[in-house]
């Protein structure tokens, strides 16, 4: 019984879930970046390269792709019900991405190899890095063939447990090694690498539908937004009164707890589920589009649809990263505390959250009841994150609160959106390879819009000495004009969505017709 639970989809997500968890080191750079740069002199303009090749590293995924590509082409059982190999491959090589990369900074920062080079220093960040998007890849491609039915919600649940991996590191660092970041440096390197390694290899892909996927799918939805509550409340309560560190122990150990329970939902799904024939209904849907053969990255660039998205991804990712990378010098310039702007901060992660994971599930609910397509909610949130935008450009108080908070969800949502589109677009067998092309479309639009736009306005806006700017003034023109970019990325998606709309309609018809057939 036990070994047959291990070998379930369940089960596989269950392990997903976990890895996804403790994968977002690059999240908490703030933790450790002052003393990477008094430990290897740094000036703040080259701790601000260093910082980008994690940003690069993060986000640019197109070699993870690749290999999980090879890794599980052609490896298909004919009866499914042991599962298809090959996610643990890419997991491997993510793990050892991880621990290499955040090791040798450790080394560094702690002197137990010499000071390397900046540019080195840039190489050991972009390693580390660089290992979110192989594990990232493997948990997302691999949920969302093994629930492709609703595939909305399977990577909003990946895509939400990552986002909310920063703040479950951060309760770790807290508890472990509180005012340590050295030692926390570690804790990155060791953590992540060593669950991934045990856990890989329920990592796997199962080519059979069961029965009630979507009740046990809302009972992951439901614990997972458990844990995002649960953080925040834990956020704001060390925000407003601190806690001391027995407090800080039991808060994790609460945590930990509430993380072992996607494993007796795979329990119970197991007991409830009957296997049925093999049908994936995201291949079989999103192939009529493309005359039954699934595109490769090279052939899904000439498409136009391929480029409608990666437009909108542009905009809204990067105009949402851009807001996330200058929040501090936004609350500073409008005389928001410290404490206020730490919070903001620690929130952004739960605001992110919900937009992953809410956007995935609500995409699935209005896709199969109404035959909506998914790019609808896409342009949707676009719109409403121009709001957030202008909210934020207005400079009235309490802005940055409620501007935060509508564009933290609506980049979240992205994150969840894009990916199950770009399947059922171009297919899910080069999947892993076409979506983190499109990804790349984040650290552009940071680049774009945090250090051409944003920054040159603001160094432009400085009057006198110092470099700093007070006053609604320092961010208005630019977040007139990121208003503007999420508003052109809300046109393009609208654009995707007419295009989009007789493959959607195709989509909700085999649904209904599957369903009268189980009936």
């Amino acid at each position: 019984m036990a070994t047959e639970i291990l070998r379930t989809k369940w089960m596989a997500m269950t392990a997903s879930i976990w890895i996804q968890c403790t994968g977002g080191g690059s999240y908490t750079f703030g933790i450790y970046s002052a003393a990477l740069k008094s430990t290897q002199s740094y000036d703040q303009s080259t701790l601000d390269t260093v910082s980008v090749f994690k940003d690069i590293g993060g986000n640019v995924g197109v070699l993870s792709g690749l290999v999980y590509t090879a890794a599980t082409f052609n490896r298909r059982r004919s009866d499914g019900k042991e599962g298809r190999g090959g996610p643990w491959v890419v997991i491997l090589i993510g793990s050892i991405m991880c621990f290499t990369g955040y090791f040798l900074m450790w080394a560094s920062v702690t002197g137990l190899i010499k000071k390397p080079p900046v540019p080195v220093m840039c190489l050991f960040m972009l390693i580390a890095a660089q290992s979110l998007t192989f594990l990232n890849t493997a948990n997302v491609v691999s949920s969302l063939e093994n629930f492709s039915d609703y595939g909305g919600t399977a990577v909003g649940i990946m895509k939400g447990f990552v986002g909310l991996s920063g703040a479950m590191l951060i309760q770790l660092y807290e508890t472990i090694c509180p005012g340590d970041p050295k030692t926390f440096i570690l804790l990155l390197a060791i953590v992540p690498s060593l669950l991934s390694v045990l856990v890989m290899p329920l990592v796997r892909i199962y080519e059979t539908s069961t029965v009630d996927e979507k009740k046990h799918l809302d009972g992951l939805s439901t614990l997972s937004l458990g844990i995002a509550a649960y953080l925040m409340i834990i956020i704001i309560l060390k925000s407003t009164f601190g806690l001391p560190s027995w407090a800080n122990t039991f808060t994790l150990a609460i945590l930990l707890v509430l993380l072992t329970s996607p494993m007796l939902i795979a329990i119970r799904a197991h007991r409830d589920n009957i296997e049925k024939p093999v049908y994936s209904l995201l291949e079989a849907t999103s192939l009529l589009l493309i005359e039954d053969k699934s595109l490769n990255v090279l052939q899904a660039m000439r498409k136009v649809d391929f480029w409608l998205l990666f437009l909108a991804m542009v905009c809204g990712m990067g105009s949402g990263i851009s807001t996330i990378n200058n929040m501090r010098q936004i609350g500073e310039s409008l005389r928001y505390s410290s404490v206020e702007i730490n919070t903001l901060l620690s929130l952004w992660s739960i605001w992110n959250f919900i937009g992953r994971f809410g956007a995935g599930y609500a995409s699935d609910a209005l896709l199969h009841r109404k035959g909506w397509p998914r790019p609808l909610l896409m342009a949707t949130t676009l719109g409403i994150m121009t709001i957030g935008h202008l909210i934020i450009a207005s400079g009235f108080k309490g802005n940055l609160y409620a501007g935060s908070v509508i564009v933290g969800i609506c980049y979240g949502s992205q994150w969840s959106l894009m990916p199950t589109v770009t399947s059922e677009l171009f297919g899910v067998k080069h999947m892993g390879t076409i979506y983190n092309t499109i990804s790349i479309a984040s650290p552009m639009g940071s680049y774009i819009f945090s250090v051409r736009l944003i920054g040159y306005i603001y160094d432009r806006t400085v009057v006198g000495e110092g470099n700093t700017c007070y006053g609604p003034h320092c961010f208005r023109l630019s977040y007139v004009i990121i208003a503007f970019v999420a508003f052109l990325g809300f046109l393009v998606s609208c654009v995707l969505v007419f295009r989009t709309k007789t493959l959607y309609r195709q989509i909700f018809e085999k649904r209904l017709h599957r369903r009268r057939q189980e009936s």
